[in-house]
């Protein structure tokens, strides 16, 4: 069926940083420019990144505009140019490039006044969405959208740090800070390639019970005890006899692979110091914007390796229907990911409720 523009529809807008989201209706006048795709969007997750935006770390010329990088949809229209998709395809919307056309960003306007609403090459928290080519990854037809939705960003970041970037050996010892989203599906996949110890760190008891049923092995509360001693302690080859952490070889303590999936700088100087010496520390959770943080430099000169993980080295193409197919075949888990549902008009409720450290995912539901 053709469609006809202009088409109108609710969308959740910033308007002001550090005030709640408004749910309005938008209009987009139409046509589509080449390499642009009208998506029919089911189902969002609600990402950190969204809450950054919103809290303002970092500048933001852009207001007001739409928001959200994870999605699970059905293609309703497609500019010149587009070949991934066709009207009727279901999709997985993410932030990462894969191939096809890089568009032109969609302008939108407000119903009520027709004022600008800025977006870029991909926003979830809309009904419909105009979004470009190389952000949409066709699925097959009928799969569960309110699941593969989180393929947009959680589970490709999470499963990729591990898979595509670290790729620990049978035994190595990996240890996670931060179990939402992004990390459970880190734990879940050093669980998939037989490393031990797992070691869980987070302050929500709740995120570590979860984190068991992921594959974790151990699990560190730092608001309970010193992360770092404890991490030490518990790689150390030589058993738990030593009780200082301090008196550590330290080529011989801490973990060979950490996975910082936290923003606090603080956490992140922790994550740092709990690595082996050598040892990779990945960081893929994303600090305030202009935070430093403080790491000693002869742990850098003894060969330990910081590195920062964008999207966990994901090729959308390629590993969105890999890890598809992993799920279909029972041999990851993306259920228990998904803590609560809510609507478009209670998008600020789901933003509190992540915010204020429910474990997993909140999806915003737009069936």
């Amino acid at each position: 069926m053709e469609i006809k523009y202009p088409i109108k529809f609710k969308a959740a807008i910033l308007e002001e940083v550090n005030k709640p989201l408004n749910v309005e209706e938008i209009v987009f006048q139409g046509p589509l420019e080449p390499g642009q795709v009208l998506v029919r969007i089911h189902y969002s997750g609600i990402c950190g990144k969204q809450i950054e935006e919103i809290e303002g770390t970092r500048p933001d010329p852009y207001l007001p505009h739409l928001l959200g990088h994870e999605g699970g949809g059905i293609v309703v229209d497609i500019g010149p140019g587009v070949k991934k998709v066709i009207p009727g395809d279901y999709v997985v919307l993410h932030w990462l490039k894969g191939s096809g056309i890089n568009s032109q960003t969609p302008t939108y306007n407000y119903a009520k006044d027709g004022r600008r609403i800025n977006a870029g090459w991909i926003t979830t928290f809309n009904e419909y969405g105009v979004i470009s080519e190389n952000r949409i990854t066709k699925i097959p037809e009928n799969t569960r959208l309110d699941i593969v939705c989180l393929l947009g960003c959680c589970v490709t970041s999470g499963l990729g740090v591990i898979f595509n970037e670290a790729k620990p050996l049978p035994g190595d010892s990996v240890a996670v800070f931060g179990c939402g989203g992004v990390g459970l599906n880190a734990i879940q996949a050093a669980a998939l390639m037989h490393a031990y110890p797992i070691i869980a760190v987070d302050i929500n008891d709740k995120s570590l019970e979860l984190a068991k049923e992921f594959g974790a092995t151990h699990f560190v509360n730092p608001n309970l005890v010193n992360v770092v001693e404890e991490i030490k302690r518990t790689t150390n080859p030589h058993g738990k006899e030593i009780k200082d952490a301090k008196n550590f070889n330290l080529k011989e303590a801490g973990a060979d692979y950490i996975i910082s999936c936290v923003s606090n700088p603080k956490a992140i100087e922790d994550a740092v110091s709990s690595g082996s010496i050598p040892g990779t520390v990945f960081f893929v959770g994303v600090p305030p914007y202009f935070s430093k943080i403080t790491v000693n430099a002869f742990d850098i000169h003894a060969s330990k390796v910081l590195r920062g993980s964008s999207g966990g080295g994901t090729f959308p193409d390629k590993d969105i229907l890999r890890y598809l197919n992993l799920y279909n075949k029972g041999i990851i888990k993306l259920e228990p990911l998904i803590f609560k549902r809510i609507t478009l008009e209670n998008v600020n409720e789901g933003i509190k409720s992540t915010k204020s450290q429910e474990i997993g995912r909140c999806i915003i539901d737009m069936t």
